[in-house]
């Protein structure tokens, strides 16, 4: 069975749905253009309160998901769990960081005029703005769609648990200092008490809602309803969400990007490049590096290379707005993630056997994580 049947439903045909959502989006602008203008405005300090309903339901399931009692498992093997921590906070948005500036600031700049007002109210170069969405994207470690990755990539499943629960823990205390130092970096100034009410309405809350709502189904219903009923019914909440929040955005954007869709290609080729060099650092490089088994090697360098495109989306519209650059940025990279990341699903699985390595890695012994299936 190929990759893309093994795939759930909804995530197997993201691109699609989010192609769908944006021609409805552009349709929706011509037809009723003060729609989405008007549930923007409903706002306060910067946040938008329809749009904040919306995006909660976007990222709660993905937070429902997570298991954190996976954590107590850190030292079981601590070699690709540090690793894949460094190459998320210390290599992985910095590198980022200097490819977006290199891309928009430097190849496409010329080919990207405009300038656009901030929710802020700064008013900044529209390159700058697409910048910030390649930025917010870097800054923020995927937690939901690595969990369908690594079984597609037949990885170990318990060390993508454990990775996914501390990278949603290192994200309420790293994610708003690293992107508002790394946003004035471009030249966007961030008031410290925009980003910190951002991550406290995008993340923290519905990390809270989707750890109490796990801990009280399980212990109502069981594991086994919890995973094959429960889920199965509030994981297309998540991309309902995703999708409304896309249609009320191109409602705003339709226009500019219709006038304008070489933008979409430009962001596209710098998410792309982006993507692939993350990859080959984390996974080829760095993972062969420390000598890490396949079963290791395959989570530490698929999850340094999604991204959390739900929460950089997020953030963006609070920030910039929701008609900003920063937002379409994050979109594109909605856009890109399925085909990529199946793409680098193939290539991680025709080549295990450069992860064959004549001794074992320093610590417990490859199969101290079950992989694939076991």
């Amino acid at each position: 069975m190929s990759d893309e049947k093994r795939m759930p439903f909804l995530q197997r045909h993201l691109t699609i749905w989010v192609l769908l959502a944006i021609a409805v989006g552009i349709w929706l602008g011509r037809v009723a253009p003060q729609v989405a203008v008007t549930l923007d405005a409903l706002a306060v300090y910067h946040v938008s309160i329809p749009i904040a309903i919306v995006m909660f339901f976007m990222i709660y399931p993905i937070m429902v998901k997570i298991d954190f009692s996976q954590l107590v498992k850190v030292s079981k093997n601590s070699k690709p769990i540090v690793l894949s921590t460094v190459i998320n906070w210390a290599i992985k948005p910095f590198t980022k960081y200097l490819l977006a500036l290199f891309f928009m600031g430097f190849v496409f700049r010329g080919l990207i005029p405009g300038r656009e007002v901030l929710a802020s109210g700064q008013e900044v170069e529209l390159w700058r703005s697409y910048a910030s969405g390649l930025i917010l994207l870097g800054v923020a470690p995927c937690t939901a769609m690595v969990l369908v990755w690594n079984d597609l990539a037949e990885a170990s499943v318990e060390l993508t648990l454990v990775i996914v629960a501390l990278m949603s823990i290192l994200i309420l205390i790293l994610f708003a200092p690293m992107a508002t130092l790394m946003l004035g970096g471009v030249g966007v100034a961030v008031p410290w008490q925009i980003m910190a009410l951002s991550l406290l309405i995008y993340m923290a809350l519905p990390l809270v809602a989707g750890y109490f709502t796990r801990r009280w189904v399980i212990q109502a219903k069981g594991m086994e309803w919890f995973e094959t009923r429960f889920l199965s019914i509030i994981s297309p909440i998540s991309l309902i969400a995703l999708l409304t929040t896309l249609v009320l955005l191109f409602s705003m954007k339709g226009d500019a990007i219709v006038e304008s869709p070489q933008h979409i290609v430009w962001i596209g080729i710098a998410i792309t490049v982006q993507t692939v060099l993350i990859f080959i650092l984390a996974y080829f490089g760095f993972s062969r590096l420390f000598k890490l088994p396949y079963e290791q090697a395959a989570p530490v360098g698929i999850i340094g290379t999604s991204n959390h495109f739900e929460l950089a989306f997020a953030t963006a519209v609070t920030v910039f707005g929701l008609g900003s650059g920063a937002a379409l940025a994050a979109v594109v990279g909605v856009l890109i993630e399925v085909p990529t990341m199946l793409l680098l699903v193939r290539i991680s699985k025709r080549t295990k056997h450069l992860f064959r390595f004549e001794t074992e890695p320093d610590g417990l012994p490859a199969d101290s994580y079950p992989v694939h299936g076991d």
